[in-house]
């Protein structure tokens, strides 16, 4: 069996056989690196060869240093979203319900209504009540997206789109990436508009205008503490809730808070029923409230409106031709707004009410007041008429004027010659002047009340005072002429200055200071003998006041202007004023005597251009200051009390100006207008009974002829009786 195998296997051809049968080897394929083998084979080391070394070299570093940002960017970025996350959920914690971010005023506001109950201004932040995104005009709601923020219904909050294109547009401008264009959302703005959550806290040291620069001032920093707050709104609140806060927290110029307060400031409607024309004019207000305030420039907000317009129609909230009318009626104000009355008259009454309830008022309040716009309009409309048509051009002179009733009822008030203003200086109020000759009626009430009558006779000649300190002093009159004696009705429509010092004199100096003092002039008056000639000085204000009470009858009068003060939403009044008639400070008869003597200043005197065209009786008294830095004309109707003052706020000397000038000229076309339409009444006056002239100067010289005659009658009747008697005896 051994051999058989052994030769069997050795047989050729059985070899073969069982070689076919046997499986057949695989050939070895070539050898592949792999990829592990090749980065084995980098790491063993650098290829040969100098070039192939510092390739190898470089690619390494590169490859180090992208490694090492990549590790410390996704590092770095997931720190980031951890402190993001943390403070958008540290605000989101921190948020109230949204209806209490409607209203964030600090301080309150006034309205003020004049004597009939019209609105005529406002004070403080005018808030008109709460308005919702849903209740709103959606002309307004389409407006604003359109203007402020066209995708604010899609993005978060942030609009990274808006961003970049701002920087572009900034950029191309020539300012910096972030200056000018902001590129924020209105989720972003109600962000600044809550000062990312920090209330304004007065404790802090800052005013309310410089807390709110703070909150909108810009910057990197400044936008990227936005993102976490504005996250946090839009997780916190609905789309509309925060187009809600926006609509109620916006400034929107003129004290206006909201779109409510400012729809009822410039067109007296709520913002639910603006229509396009007035949508865009108040959405419009958004970028520069002041600037585009309509109040101050109506022409530039209907442009502005007009651009809203067509940003409308390019995003489908208008049709063309929805568009095209909208822009042909471009918005109008309210009659209100548009008169823009009582800025003076306003900011009077507010200084005069107790500051808790007016300029410090942290509640709504209501003011009704003595204030006229009938007046008010005729005031302005004088003053503009005689610097039109009687003053040069460029000139700087200023002038006040007050109109008021017998009872101190302040009717209209002019405190300068730029009428529509809020704030400036009030030269009605808060001027002090040289009162001139207008003081000198306080001198005649004084010697009228101690009985002196309007026909006595008073000397007009060269006087010379002495007085103590500085010497002999001489007043003279205005055409340096002196006219003898004098009645004090001449002396007094002249305005001649001897015959007022004399008198002064005769009654005393310190009779003449009561009267005015008790009249409302409450400055420090002159000491020395020129009080009679108006040395003191006194407001306009104190003037027209001291002037009513001669017209009331003799009354002192504390001039008003509020009648009734309330909280908005409250039926009863917290205080009020219903007169300002004070004390009797000359007797009725002084004061129509002097009415009466004021009478003839208009009639045959130096007020000679105050005389009212209709023929209405008038009274007044013209005053100039020395060098002719005042120049005054004071006077009344029956009905109306009016002063004027007209000089420059340096001091400067008017040319060619006196009282009985331009301020009566002012003052005639003032009451002209003021009673237009009104029937006449007749002055409070009393005429004093007809002076007996004194006899000829022939009579006088015959006299002594009469006299003797006299005599030698007597005497011959004197020597008949005793010659009869002693006959007799």
């Amino acid at each position: 069996m051994l051999r058989a195998d052994a030769r069997s296997a050795g047989h050729p051809a059985k070899a073969r056989t069982a070689a076919a049968k046997a499986p057949a080897k695989p050939k070895p394929k070539p050898r592949r690196k792999t990829a592990a083998k090749r980065r084995s084979s980098a790491r063993s080391g650098p290829p040969r060869g100098l070039f192939g070394r510092l390739f190898w070299a470089i690619r390494r570093l590169i490859g180090w240093i992208l490694g090492l940002i990549f590790a410390i960017t996704w590092r770095g970025i997931a720190v980031l979203l951890l402190i993001l996350a943390g403070s958008v959920a540290y605000h989101y914690s921190t948020l109230p319900p949204a209806l209490q971010l409607t209203d964030g005023r600090v301080r309150g506001s006034v309205t003020l209504l004049d004597r009939d109950g019209d609105v005529y201004a406002w004070r403080g932040d005018q808030f008109g009540g709460v308005i919702d995104a849903n209740t709103v005009s959606p002309h307004l709601k389409n407006a604003i997206i359109a203007t402020e923020d066209r995708r604010f219904y899609q993005h978060f909050g942030i609009s990274p789109r808006g961003i970049a294109s701002a920087v572009r547009i900034n950029l191309r401008e020539g300012r910096g990436p972030l200056s000018g264009h902001g590129g924020s959302t209105i989720t972003q703005q109600v962000a600044k508009l809550l000062c990312l959550g920090t209330p304004y806290k007065p404790e802090s040291g800052m005013t309310e205008a410089e807390y709110e620069a703070d909150c909108r001032r810009g910057g990197i920093w400044r936008k990227v503490k936005e993102v976490p707050y504005s996250l946090a709104l839009e997780a916190a609140y609905t789309k509309d809730e925060i187009l809600t806060i926006y609509l109620n927290r916006a400034y929107l110029g003129a004290g206006a808070r909201g779109f409510e307060a400012a729809s009822q400031r410039y067109f007296g409607k709520s913002a639910a029923e603006v229509d396009p024309a007035e949508a865009a004019m108040l959405a419009g207000l958004l970028v520069a409230p002041s600037r585009f305030a309509p109040t101050n420039d109506l022409e530039r907000s209907q442009r502005r409106a007009a651009t809203i317009l067509r940003l409308m129609e390019q995003e489908g909230y208008l049709s063309a031709t929805d568009a095209a009318v909208a822009r042909a009626n471009p918005a109008t104000l309210s009659e209100a707004a548009e008169r823009r009355a009582g800025g003076y008259f306003a900011d009077w009454v507010m200084e005069e009410g107790p500051n808790f309830l007016t300029s410090e008022t942290t509640e709504d309040v209501i003011i009704r007041t003595t204030f006229d716009q009938d007046i008010q309009a005729a005031a302005e409309e004088a003053l503009k008429y005689v610097f039109e048509t009687k003053v040069s051009p460029g000139s700087k002179a200023q002038a006040a004027i007050v109109v008021m009733s017998a009872d101190g009822a302040v009717r209209a008030m002019v405190g300068g010659r730029k009428l529509q203003v809020s704030g400036a200086f009030n030269r009605a109020t808060q001027a002090l002047r040289q009162t001139g000759s207008a003081f000198k009626p306080f001198v005649y009430a004084a010697a009228l009340d101690l009985g002196y009558r309007p026909n006595d006779m008073i000397l007009d000649a060269p006087l010379t005072i002495d007085i103590p300190g500085s010497g002999p002093w001489s007043p003279r009159n205005y055409t340096n002429n002196f006219y003898g004696e004098v009645t004090l009705t001449e002396a007094l429509k002249n305005s001649l200055n001897t015959p007022a010092v004399r008198l002064s004199e005769q009654v005393g100096r310190e009779n003449v200071r009561k009267v005015a003092s008790d009249f409302g002039i409450a400055r420090e008056m002159a000491p020395g003998p020129a009080l009679a000639l108006g040395a003191s000085e006194s407001t306009l204000l104190e003037m027209t006041a001291a002037y009513a009470g001669i017209l009331n009858g003799g009354s002192s009068v504390a001039p008003y202007g509020l009648t009734e003060l309330r909280l908005l939403g409250d039926s009863e009044p917290l205080m009020g004023q219903a007169g300002g008639i004070g004390e009797r400070v000359v007797s009725q008869r002084a004061a129509q005597e002097l009415t009466f003597m004021m009478f003839q200043v208009i009639e045959t005197g130096t007020g000679g251009r105050a005389k009212l065209p209709d023929g209405r009786q008038a009274a007044g008294k013209t005053g100039t200051t020395q060098a002719a830095r005042d120049a005054w004309f004071v006077g009344f109707t029956a009905d109306y009390v009016a002063g004027i003052w007209m000089g420059y706020d340096d001091n400067t000397p008017l040319t060619g100006v006196t009282g009985g000038g331009l301020p009566a000229e002012i003052w005639r076309e003032t009451m002209r207008r003021v009673h237009e339409g009104d029937p006449q009444r007749p002055l409070p006056m009393t005429l004093p009974p007809p002076r007996v002239e004194p006899a000829p100067q022939i009579a006088r010289q015959e006299r002594p002829q009469i006299e003797d005659q006299i005599r030698n009658a007597a005497e011959r009747v004197l020597r008949d009786v005793l010659g009869g008697l002693l006959g007799r005896n």
